[in-house]
């Protein structure tokens, strides 16, 4: 038994992990961060990145734990949850791989932690469906100890995502002048074309929910 609960705490873990860090895309948030920032000293401009991070990991959990409720309010099945986060997923991706995928990042005035960089540049759609995806999964394990593990595995997926974005913003200058505008728009490519795999297993994985259930 006890093998089985560590193989299910590394499986939430790696796989939330790999498709946060994937949806987000820290590299992409660089040019953002850096027009954002401008002006901003070096100690400023950390702090906000920090804040940014903390925010949405507040945000992402919160969309974890909350997700299930929300879809038992609406009626909202489990599988009919996958396929639109699929599609919601594999529609940003295309648009990083053939477009630009960071839009509706516009800065106001004063602090820009919350909006524009934790919503929608950290927490945004296809991170929030994600999680929420991940969390109808949970929902579905056998009992009360498969689900705690898988919880707090995603969880601590969630608090390295956001680790690893603040590691890249806090050496956003660093990393922009030795990749430039070209090596992060290879990145974002990539990156894109990853998206639209997730989102792919996501709407098959729904499918076979939709299935099971008929």
């Amino acid at each position: 038994m006890e093998d089985n609960l560590n193989r299910l705490l590394i499986s939430f873990f790696l796989g939330s992990l790999i498709s946060l860090a994937t949806i987000t895309n820290p590299l992409s948030k660089i040019p953002v961060f850096l027009t954002l920032a401008t002006g901003l000293s070096h100690h400023a401009a950390s702090l906000e990145a920090r804040r940014a991070c903390f925010y949405g990991f507040l945000l992402l959990t919160v969309g974890l734990f909350a997700g299930v409720f929300v879809l038992e309010a609406f009626g909202i099945s489990f599988g009919a949850l996958r396929i639109a986060g699929g599609l919601t997923i594999a529609l940003i991706g295309y648009r990083m791989l053939f477009g630009n995928g960071d839009t509706a990042l516009v800065a106001g005035s004063g602090s820009f932690a919350f909006f524009p960089l934790a919503m929608p540049g950290i927490a945004g759609p296809g991170a929030l469906a994600t999680v929420i995806g991940i969390s109808s999964e949970i929902a579905e394990l056998g009992n009360g100890i498969n689900r705690l593990i898988a919880y707090v595995a995603t969880v601590a997926s969630i608090a390295a995502a956001c680790l690893l974005i603040w590691l890249v913003l806090r050496s956003a200058r660093w990393v922009s002048s030795h990749l430039g505008a070209e090596g992060i728009n290879v990145v974002a490519r990539l990156t894109g074309f990853l998206l639209i795999c997730i989102g792919v297993q996501f709407v098959g994985s729904g499918i076979r929910s939709f299935m099971a259930g008929t």
